[in-house]
């Protein structure tokens, strides 16, 4: 295995990785901007009013996107193992 299809190999996970991330990861960043701003209208200052919410609408993204992460890591992990053989003949 040469460096560039290693250096290759990590890209795809890494990227695969934030894209199979990013819909959960905005959920929650959402929900925390909305809170914190409700917040300070409100001027109640409890930081579990904040985690609260933030992890149920972070559970409720991963159930409504889960057929979509389970479809983009299938993807990559066929992808990966047709490269397979390239790559241990080289």
């Amino acid at each position: 295995m040469e460096t560039g299809d290693a250096v290759e190999l990590v890209r795809a996970a890494v990227l695969t990785a934030m894209v199979i991330g990013s819909p959960l990861l905005i959920m929650g960043m959402l929900v925390g901007l909305i809170i914190s701003l409700m917040q300070a209208l409100t001027q109640i200052q409890d930081q579990t009013l904040n985690a609260v919410p933030k992890i149920v609408a972070m559970v409720l993204a991963l159930v409504l996107c889960l057929p979509w992460i389970a479809d983009r890591m299938v993807e990559y992990t066929r992808a990966t193992f047709v490269q397979i053989p390239d790559v241990v003949s080289r």
